[in-house]
């Protein structure tokens, strides 16, 4: 048998024989199955020749090599050509196995109780640690830094976060309503589809943060800084925004009807396609702003 990575001749035993495999059908007569030949007889596969050595050693000894992801992938290929069976399901574990790994690593790392342990020290960090999921509502969390860490599908609803620290955090989909969030830094952050109805956002800073489709009904956001967040599709119906820094903010679609933006700052921000209605603009900041 000849392949075009290689024109050594390579003869098996054992596996080869493997009813319905392509290299039964080789060994039966190639010309039979209309398989390709050379002039002296050998069975020409267009195939890569690195990849079919650990086709050989299964089929000698039943031995599956260590491989990293792509090259499984790539092998399991070369098994559905050769049409066995037996090494395509011993590769496919290795595959599930592989993606199990990387979908547990999306799992927190702690749970509640060992939150609440570190939490009774005098300084926490959990500083890039995943902590989605997890239910931590109600706790006192005040100070705490979270930064750089991944809290997706976290609930933080009624706990107190005076303070704590959220930079460049992974928050999507997050519940933080009634939250006291009071002077946070939720710079940069990704909250996109978190709730913060009702939440204390006062002198919070939100700056470069993806807020889209967030909701903050009713939430005190009173001279909060929110220069340029994306808050394209957000909730902020009846928010109290008042004093609050919204200079290059993304608002397209969203929603601030009946909200307070008194002495907001909104210079440079796009309103054309932000709901107003009944909003109270009193003194706002609109210089430069498109309406």
């Amino acid at each position: 048998m000849q392949g075009a990575a290689g024109t050594r001749r390579r003869r098996t035993r054992s596996r080869s024989g493997i009813p319905g495999s392509l290299l039964a059908a080789a060994l039966s007569g190639a010309a039979a199955h209309g398989l390709p030949t050379t002039e002296d007889g050998a069975v020409f596969v267009d195939r890569d020749g690195e990849l079919f050595r650990h086709v050989l050693n299964w089929l000698r000894d039943g031995a599956v090599p260590a491989l990293a992801d792509a090259e499984y992938r790539q092998l399991l290929r070369e098994a559905e050509y050769y049409r066995l069976p037996g090494l395509i399901d011993c590769i496919s574990e290795r595959i599930e196995d592989w993606d199990d790994k990387i979908g547990r690593s999306s799992e927190a790392e702690l749970t509640r109780k060992d939150v609440i342990k570190c939490i009774q020290a005098d300084k926490v960090r959990f500083r890039g640690v995943n902590l989605s999921g997890l239910d931590l509502s109600k706790l006192d969390l005040s100070e705490v830094d979270f930064s750089c860490g991944c809290i997706e599908e976290t609930k933080f609803s009624l706990a107190n976060l005076h303070k704590a620290k959220f930079g460049e955090v992974q928050a999507s989909r997050s519940s933080f309503n009634y939250a006291n969030l009071r002077e946070c830094e939720f710079v940069g952050a990704n909250l996109q589809e978190s709730t913060l109805d009702r939440a204390n956002l006062q002198s919070a800073n939100l700056q470069d943060a993806c807020l889209v489709k967030c909701s903050f009904i009713e939430t005190d956001l009173r001279s909060a800084h929110l220069q340029r967040a994306d808050l394209t599709g957000a909730n902020l119906t009846g928010a109290n925004l008042e004093g609050a820094n919204l200079k290059g903010a993304k608002l397209s679609g969203s929603n601030l009807q009946g909200a307070n933006l008194q002495r907001a700052y909104l210079r440079e921000v796009d309103l054309r396609e932000t709901q107003l209605t009944g909003a109270k603009l009193g003194g706002a900041n609109l210089l430069g702003a498109i309406r």
